[in-house]
C-alpha cells in the first residue's frame, strides 16, 4: 500500500497493492496498523455505500463537531471525479479544493479528514461508491455547500449534472461560517 499527498495537508490518495491473475484480482482495501503508519490514526464507525447513474453530483457535503467525519472512500464499480474542499481556517490552503479520478479499475481510494466538504459526480452509469467514515451520521450536524460555487471554481467535468434540490439549495462557500479551525 502506498499514500501519495496531495497539495492539501491531511488530505491523502491511497494506492493498495493489487494483487492479479487469471482468477481476477485482490487487495487490501483497510488495515488498521498501515492506515496509522500513514498517519491516519482514526477509527471508522459507519460503511456507506451508493450507486448513481451517469453524470449525477452529490455534495459538497460535511457534520459539524461534535460529529464531523472524516472518510476514506473508493469506488467499487464505475468512474467518479472526487472533490474536497478545505473548509478548515486556519489552514493555508482554505478554500481550496482537490479533485481526484476514483475508479473501479484503478482502485484507488481518498483519505478526507475532518474539516473537509465533500462531493463527487459520476461519470459512468452504475457507479458504485463507498465511503467509511469515522463518526455517525446525524441529521441536525449537516452542513453543505452549493456545489456549482463560482467563488470555489471546481470544473466537475460535466455542464448539466443530476443534482438533488436539497444540494441545489445548499448556501455559496462565503456565507460559510467553518466549524473548523
Amino acid at each position: 500500500m502506498e499514500v501519495i499527498k496531495t497539495k492539501i495537508e491531511g488530505l491523502l490518495i491511497v494506492r493498495p497493492k493489487v494483487m492479479e491473475d487469471n482468477r481476477g484480482y485482490f487487495f487490501e482495501s483497510f488495515r488498521e496498523d498501515l492506515f496509522r503508519e500513514f498517519g491516519i490514526d482514526c477509527s471508522f464507525v459507519q460503511d456507506n455505500e451508493s450507486r448513481s447513474e451517469k453524470h449525477v453530483l452529490r455534495g459538497l457535503h460535511f457534520q459539524r463537531p461534535p460529529f464531523s467525519q472524516a472518510k476514506l472512500v473508493r469506488v467499487v464499480a464505475g468512474t467518479v471525479l472526487d472533490v474536497a474542499v478545505d473548509i478548515r481556517k486556519s489552514s493555508p490552503t482554505y478554500g481550496q479544493w482537490e479533485a481526484i479520478h476514483l475508479s473501479g479499475d484503478n482502485k484507488l481510494m481518498a483519505f478526507i479528514p475532518e474539516g473537509f466538504a465533500h462531493g463527487f459526480v459520476t461519470l459512468e452509469e452504475n457507479t458504485i461508491f463507498q465511503y467509511k467514515c469515522s463518526n455517525y451520521y446525524r441529521k441536525e450536524s449537516e452542513g453543505a455547500i452549493i456545489w456549482n460555487d463560482p467563488d470555489l471554481g471546481i470544473d466537475w467535468g460535466t455542464d448539466h449534472p443530476v443534482v438533488s434540490s436539497k444540494d441545489q439549495a445548499a448556501p455559496p462557500f462565503r456565507r460559510l461560517e467553518s466549524p473548523f479551525f
